[in-house]
């Protein structure tokens, strides 16, 4: 398994990633999660032209809170031509209370915590914590990798705008 150094911290401490990294260009890798309903959901599940995939450690923290929000309001004028599929190590049981209790309705939450298959797919799993390190990427409909932003430092926002602005380059 590939391991990578030097990339995000964590309040300033230095993590390691595991797992083949993607980049811009290449073909997202397939993944399996699992749905708050605990079936298991596929890349090809998704047919809308563009999605947004959103890798965050914990909806249980703030930051991760915050940025599931603010995408679930972006995602609102995209329905049917885009979808944000929100990925944490959180169980489906919370994901599902979380969702529910912000009232959000135009994100999908999809668990990796049975076999950390996304984590491991995109080189995002923190090998000290079993986490996800926040990043955000943005697929077309060819399903190459559009976009990527792996957030250097896990307790902080990505960049919305221009993930966002990705996501209009391929609708």
């Amino acid at each position: 398994m590939s391991e990578r150094t030097g990339l995000i911290t964590f309040l300033g401490g230095g993590l390691t990633l595991s797992g083949a990294p993607v980049g811009v260009g290449a073909a997202a890798p397939d993944f399996t999660v699992l749905t708050n309903e605990l079936a298991p959901a596929k890349l090809g599940d998704f047919t809308e032209k563009g999605l947004i995939l959103i890798a965050v450690p914990s909806l249980d923290t703030a930051v991760c809170d915050l940025e599931a929000r603010k995408f679930n309001k972006e995602m609102a004028s995209l329905a049917g031509k885009a979808k944000a599929l929100v990925i944490s190590m959180d169980l489906p049981f919370a994901q599902k209370r979380w969702a529910e209790a912000a009232g959000v309705t135009n994100i999908v939450t999809l668990s990796d915590h049975r076999d950390a298959s996304f984590g491991l797919a995109y080189g995002l799993l923190i090998k000290e914590l079993r986490l996800l390190a926040r990043a955000v990427l943005v697929l077309g409909a060819d399903r190459k990798v559009a976009y990527m932003e792996l957030v250097p430092e896990v307790t902080h926002e990505p960049d919305y705008a221009a993930a966002l602005a990705a996501l209009g380059k391929v609708l």
